[in-house]
C-alpha cells in the first residue's frame, strides 16, 4: 500500500463539487486516511509551493489556492501516487482523458480542480505539511 497527498482546490469546493469527487475517490478504490477542510492562508500556500517560487505563475497559484476553502486528503491504495494522477488526468484540462476528475470539473490549467503528489518524495513532503501522523488512520 501506498499514500499520497490530495487537494479538492477551492475552484471545485467553490462550484459544490467536492462531494461529487469524494465519490469518485471512492469509486476508483481509494482509502482516505485523514480528511480536513481547510482555508489556507497565503503564508501556507506559499510554504506547500515553495518548489515553484521562482516560477512567473507562483503569485497566481499562492493567491488562488488561499482564495477559499479545499480539501486536503491523504489517500491510500496499491500504487496510490501513479493511481491518483491517472484518476486526475493531465493538468490542463483540455489535454485530459475522458471520465478525469480534471476533464469532468476543471476550468483551465489554473483552475483544474484537484492536486496530487507526483513523486514519493513530494507525496512524503505533502503529507506532513498538512497532517500530523497520529491524524491519519
Amino acid at each position: 500500500m501506498e499514500r499520497t497527498f490530495a487537494i479538492i482546490k477551492p475552484d471545485a469546493v467553490e462550484r459544490r463539487l467536492a462531494g461529487r469527487i469524494l465519490a469518485r475517490i471512492d469509486e476508483a478504490g481509494f482509502t482516505v486516511r485523514a480528511m480536513r477542510l481547510q482555508h489556507l492562508t497565503k503564508r501556507e500556500a506559499e510554504g506547500f509551493y515553495a518548489v515553484h517560487r521562482e516560477r512567473p505563475f507562483f503569485g497566481e497559484l499562492t493567491t488562488f489556492m488561499s482564495s477559499g476553502p479545499c480539501v486536503l486528503l491523504a489517500l491510500e491504495a496499491p500504487d496510490a501516487i501513479r493511481k491518483w494522477r491517472e484518476t486526475m488526468g493531465a493538468t490542463d484540462p483540455k489535454k485530459a482523458d475522458p471520465g478525469t476528475l480534471r476533464r469532468d470539473f476543471g476550468e483551465s490549467i489554473g483552475r483544474n480542480a484537484t492536486h496530487g503528489s507526483d513523486a514519493p518524495e513530494t507525496a512524503t513532503f505533502e503529507l506532513g505539511y498538512f497532517f500530523r501522523g497520529m491524524e491519519m488512520i
